[in-house]
């Protein structure tokens, strides 16, 4: 399928690896220009060179904080100087390390960190490249969330709290755009294959628990990411894709 978004300006947070970085990947096949964001210079080098090297496409990098006012002004500043933007995938930091249950997280340090790099970061980008889009008149927002903010998991209650805050903040903002053009969404995945929560938990006791037996690849999920930002999905606005192989039990 032809996603009709060749020569399309992209914004991907959080890209220089992981996750991020397989999104890239995904929309760079397509013919999708890129504006890498993160906060290692040399690691936004080095997915610059390994995309350009496989991909024909433009790829720019800006190394910044995503909870630092001044650096997200800096890249609104940098993607006005580019013509302007078309897609934003919205990948946000993972929560603080050891994962705890709600009555054990009593460390106000933590739901700081987690408020800052899960809620008020990923608002913060939203509100500086948003109008961007709006003033072309097309665009695409997808932020990558989780399957706890529909189906808690257990130890992720700071994931859970500034995820689902994420995710009303994305149907305020659809709601009042949505005349625009511009489409927001989201995916909630679980049961990811990755190297982020490395020890946190049995591979293989995780993939038993989803009906399909087996973890989804982070190519799955960029793949989902990638068509929520083509021009037949331009209808889909305001609502969230799970992409968690059947494990959210809830109905809707």
């Amino acid at each position: 399928m032809n996603l009709g978004i060749e020569g399309k300006l992209a914004l991907v947070t959080a890209s220089s690896k992981g996750l991020g970085f397989a999104v890239c990947e995904a929309l760079a096949a397509e013919g999708v220009n890129l504006m890498l964001f993160a906060r290692n210079a040399r690691e936004l080098e080095g997915a610059k060179a390994d995309l350009t090297k496989r991909y024909a496409v433009k790829v720019h990098f800006i190394a910044g904080d995503m909870t630092l006012q001044d650096d997200i002004r800096r890249l609104g500043r940098a993607l006005r100087e580019l013509n302007g933007l078309d897609i934003l995938v919205l990948n946000t930091a993972r929560p603080p390390h050891p994962l705890r249950e709600f009555l054990a997280e009593t460390d106000l340090e933590r739901w700081d960190v987690s408020y800052r790099t899960q809620l008020l970061a990923a608002c913060m980008v939203l509100q500086e490249v948003t109008p961007i889009m709006i003033q072309k008149g097309w665009g695409r927002i997808v932020a990558i969330t989780t399957a706890s903010v529909k189906q808690p998991m257990p130890l992720h209650a700071l994931s859970t709290i500034f995820r689902a805050g994420l995710m009303g903040a994305l149907k305020q903002m659809a709601n009042e755009i949505a005349a625009t053009g511009v489409t927001v969404n989201s995916v909630s995945p679980a049961a990811i294959r990755s190297t982020a929560f490395a020890g946190t938990f049995d591979v293989e006791e995780r993939a038993r628990g989803t009906p399909m037996k087996r973890l989804g690849t982070m190519e799955e999920l960029a793949g989902t990411v990638a068509f929520l930002t083509s021009q037949q999905a331009g209808y889909i606005h305001g609502s969230n894709i799970q992409v968690d192989g059947g494990w959210t039990a809830t109905m809707f």
